[in-house]
């Protein structure tokens, strides 16, 4: 299920890269270049450097869909909370459990939200 997971994330990652590269500043682009900068350094020097907020930000998303993805995965028999949730909750109508893995399932996005948030904060220079 894992690099079924990744394969369907890769081309959601990559538009959201693209995306925060498009965001960059093209004055800070065509200053790098009239200093005399090759294309590695701007890339690795000025582009990153300068979408790197917005690439946690898509990671932060990305991850948050993955959790998604594979709450989803366990109802059709992935195992994890998803599986814990239907088939020891739904199916037994003990709401209870399926409660508990909701909840379970919200702080670990919680989690994730918070931590990408203060990575994005921390590397954001405006």
């Amino acid at each position: 299920a894992l690099p079924a997971l990744i394969v369907g994330a890769a081309p959601f990652y990559a538009r959201l890269v693209e995306i925060a590269f498009k965001e960059v500043d093209k004055g800070v682009i065509e200053a790098a270049k009239s200093m005399g900068a090759k294309t590695h350094t701007i890339i690795f020097k000025v582009l990153l450097p300068e979408s790197m907020p917005a690439l946690i930000s898509g990671i932060t998303v990305t991850a948050i869909a993955l959790i998604s993805y594979t709450a989803m995965a366990g109802v059709i028999g992935a195992g994890g909370l998803g599986d814990l949730a239907y088939m020891k909750g739904f199916q037994r109508r003990d709401f209870d459990v399926v409660f508990a893995c909701t909840i379970f399932i919200v702080i670990i996005v919680f989690i994730f939200q918070f931590i990408g948030d203060t990575l994005s904060r921390k590397l954001d220079k405006r």
